[in-house]
């Protein structure tokens, strides 16, 4: 990490953390941030859902909510690249403050509601995007929507021209029900309207949550495997909040970083030995090892976000070149040859 770089996490740090993040977010528009492109070898190059990659560590939904910031995400180490959630119509999302640090943690605490700019201008922003780099879209729901399995669909149908792949959230904690869309039957329902929709025919990836229960698993991988579906990323935030010390950690909303790490790493494992579709591993990734964690627990690409709050844009070069390394010392001659080896270690 260059010291301008530690110099402004040390500046954004110190203000509420929607603002720093708003703030992060004009600096990379205006030209602040990587310049080097993604990070690649024969080691990391890979293929995902027929998507061909730099390299498989890349950035969670999230991050770039509204697609504002893809022509300088454009020029950063990330492999592959996940914006929004959107939703049909805009909106506001639950009400401030809604995002809580908990540095002590390494973590953070979100209860945004899926605020976006809605799915018309999220488009706009996704046809205009620069070529060259994988993008996809996460699909969401409007809180008020009385359909919020059709939502999904629209998203689909509006944006999926634009984008290399689409990833479906049913596990947002933060809008109410939403994770109740996870259960067998509704997920299969769901999915079906979303496959029919996808008249781009760009993969389709689903998010599932983390605190799933076994048997929950079990049903996810059942209709995962009956609908087509390319990949599942695994996992959102939890609501678990077990192990924290930080002041805010009784807040309300899911938590992601360092704590959600061992957890989603877990179920992570099960699910690789429920289904033959690819996985991509998230929850706690913020070094090079825990990359390689994932992968070896049986995904077969990684995405992070929190900790690029504590480590800053540049930690997805310093994972990729970590990731390379690691692979070498262990006589791996591509990463898709290290995915699953180490999968009983988790179970």
């Amino acid at each position: 990490m260059k010291a301008l770089e530690i110099l402004g996490l040390r500046g954004l740090r110190r203000l509420d953390p929607e603002l720093a993040h708003g703030l992060a977010l004009k600096a990379l528009r205006a030209g602040l941030g990587p310049r080097r492109g993604p990070v690649t070898s024969d080691r990391l190059r890979c293929t995902i859902a027929g998507l061909d990659l730099p390299n498989p560590v890349g950035l969670a939904a999230g991050f770039d909510k509204n697609a504002e910031a893809l022509s300088a995400l454009h020029r950063s180490a990330f492999g592959f690249l996940e914006v929004g959630a959107a939703t049909p119509l805009p909106q506001d999302g639950n009400p401030r403050p809604r995002l809580f640090r908990l540095t002590e943690d390494r973590a953070a605490i979100n209860r945004f509601g899926f605020n976006n700019d809605g799915m018309e201008a999220i488009a706009r922003r996704l046809a205009a995007r620069p070529a060259g780099r994988v993008v996809g879209l996460n699909l969401g729901a409007n809180k008020t929507s009385l359909d919020r399995a059709a939502d999904f669909a629209k998203v689909l149908g509006r944006c999926g021209a634009h984008v290399d792949f689409a990833t479906v959230n049913v596990s947002s904690p933060n809008t109410e029900k939403l994770r109740d869309l996870q259960g067998k039957d509704a997920l299969a329902a769901l999915l079906s309207g979303v496959m029919e929709a996808n008249t781009a025919r760009i993969p389709v990836f689903l998010k599932i949550a983390p605190d799933l229960t076994d048997n929950d698993l079990a049903e996810v991988a059942e209709v995962a495997n009956a609908s087509g579906v390319a990949a599942i990323v695994a996992t959102n935030t939890t609501l678990s909040r077990d192990g924290l010390t930080s002041a805010h950690r009784a807040e309300g909303g899911g938590l992601s970083g360092q704590p959600l790490f061992e957890k989603s790493t877990r179920v992570l494992a099960k699910l690789s030995t429920l289904t033959p579709v690819p996985l991509i591993g998230v929850g706690g990734v913020g070094s090079a090892e825990q990359a390689y964690a994932k992968i070896r627990a049986g995904a077969s690409a990684v995405q992070l976000y929190t900790a690029l709050v504590y480590g800053g844009l540049s930690l997805a070069r310093e994972i990729a070149l970590g990731l390379d390394d690691l692979l070498a010392r262990d006589g791996f001659a591509t990463v898709a040859d290290a995915v699953g080896t180490g999968t009983g270690d988790w179970l």
